[in-house]
């Protein structure tokens, strides 16, 4: 019996031996480091590095958003880890913090290119956007790219559209000439423009659509480019699996669910303020706002709205005119029906406090009726088009919708049935019977826009005076990039 403990124990000294070998071995080669993803995984974070602007990542007074970040958000809930933030000062921070791996990965509205392609890799893309040239409506408007020698352009520094222009001059335009600096936002090179010290711009299509209601006397000259690629970046090196992981990421199906839902969400509605439109808006925000502030606030205080939601929407319904009237015989700033006064008690629709605080109130009864299987910000967009079209309908609608396999808790899905209420072989089998389903969505979707320039006012830092933009433009960091004649 002693010998085979001995033996045992001879057996077992050797196969300790013979792991702690192979552990040295595996260790030596490199083996058994984890991977990108595993040590994120391990670590319980991931962290984006991105830009502030619009269409990337901001904070309002409801927390950080942006397309950017709730689409980053959801790849970390993918991974099972959290998401840290890191924002860039500029666009070569980004590639910076990448290759010295202080970021896992760059989410900030970058397009895909054949230069880029060499400092990182990229994702599948997500998104679409062509390069457009912007000037001032009444200004200088360039018709084709050499057009564009002729004026001041200005654009963001290590930026597609730099590398763009580089290219065209190199390539095609050798007179072409422009100046570029670091420190300069979409916003601010827009604002520029808007204010004439500098004649053209370049920004992606997407930045455009969301920022252009706020500077109604820009516009479009031309397309730059064909439509291009935005994508995520990864460091470039040989562990390509966070880079893997994320392609994996957008292949499922909850994540085209998701991309569609953030494309509505920030995308879907800004087509609804056209340039006369904006500028209407702008002026009558500058005109009657003030008065009516103190109202929407106290409404929207008490039942837990943003104020300015509550001010988009009475802008929708009477241009803030607290004496307006229909023809079916609505009445006063928030156009309520004679029995919707009555039953919240308003005696008065003509006189804008009552109005204000009964609008208020009517859209909060209702979006508590909706029910909270209906996720914000749907279900408010769902309470505002009840208000336009009644309850009843929007419930047909909804019910509608998941008959014919859509989601009736999206407004997504909801507001592509609406419209169908007007139409005789669907209302027909409705409880509500006929409705005018496009007013609703027109509606809501109106409100949307004149809800963002709201919060552009008074959320964005304060504009930059002409005086500050001649300093900037003087800059030390404004480079001009001249002529090749």
């Amino acid at each position: 019996m002693k010998r085979e403990i001995i033996m045992i124990r001879g057996s077992t000294s050797l196969v300790v031996k013979s792991l702690i070998a192979v552990m040295c071995f595996l260790a030596l080669t490199g083996s058994v480091r984890p991977t990108d993803l595993e040590q994120t995984r391990m670590s319980g974070e991931i962290v984006m590095i991105t830009r502030n602007s619009p269409t990337t990542y901001y904070e309002d007074r409801s927390g950080v958003t942006g397309y950017e970040y709730e689409l980053a958000s959801a790849f970390a809930d993918y991974l099972g880890v959290d998401l840290k933030v890191e924002v860039a000062d500029n666009l070569s921070d980004i590639f910076t913090k990448l290759d010295k791996g202080q970021a896992a990965f760059a989410a900030a509205g970058l397009t895909v290119t054949d230069e880029r392609k060499r400092w990182a890799y990229f994702s599948e893309p997500y998104l679409k956007v062509s390069e457009q040239v912007i000037y001032r409506r009444g200004g200088m408007r360039p018709k084709q790219v050499i057009d564009l020698a002729n004026g001041q352009l200005v654009v963001s520094s290590d930026s597609s559209h730099s590398q763009r222009l580089l290219n065209l001059q190199s390539d095609e335009v050798p007179e072409l000439t422009w100046s570029e600096s670091p420190d300069l936002e979409v916003s601010d090179l827009l604002q520029m423009v808007s204010s004439g010290n500098i004649d053209f711009t370049i920004v992606d299509s997407n930045e455009f659509d969301v920022l252009k209601a706020y500077f109604p006397n820009l516009a479009v000259a031309f397309d730059l480019s064909e439509q291009q690629n935005i994508a995520w970046a990864f460091e470039l090196s040989r562990d390509s699996s966070l880079h893997d992981a994320a392609n994996e990421f957008f292949k499922q199906s909850e994540t085209r669910d998701k991309l569609a839902a953030l494309s509505e969400r920030f995308y879907g509605h800004l087509d609804q303020l056209n340039y006369v439109g904006a500028k209407r808006f702008l002026r009558q925000t500058e005109k009657k706002l003030d008065r009516y502030k103190g109202d929407f606030q106290k409404a929207a205080d008490k039942h837990e709205f943003d104020w300015r939601l509550l001010a988009a929407m009475g802008y929708q319904e009477s241009h803030w005119n607290p004496r307006a009237k229909s023809f079916t015989g609505v009445r006063g700033l928030m156009m309520l029906t004679r029995n919707t006064a009555k039953e919240l008690g308003i005696k008065n629709r003509l006189d804008a406090k009552q109005s204000i605080a009964g609008g208020g109130l009517y859209l909060s009864k209702l979006r508590k009726r909706i029910g909270a299987e209906v996720h914000e910000p749907d279900r408010t967009w769902m309470a505002l088009a009840a208000y336009n079209v009644g309850l009843g309908h929007l419930r047909d609608a909804r019910k509608l919708t998941k008959e014919m396999g859509g989601n009736p808790n999206l407004w997504l899905d909801v507001k592509d049935t609406l419209p169908l209420l007007s139409q005789k072989r669907y209302y027909r089998h409705t409880a509500h019977g006929y409705a005018r389903g496009h007013e609703p969505v027109t509606y809501v979707q109106n409100i949307r826009r004149y809800y963002d320039v709201l919060v552009w006012q008074d959320e964005q830092q304060p504009v930059f005076l002409e005086e500050e933009q001649q300093v900037m433009l003087s800059s030390s960091l404004m480079t001009v990039i001249p002529p090749l004649l």
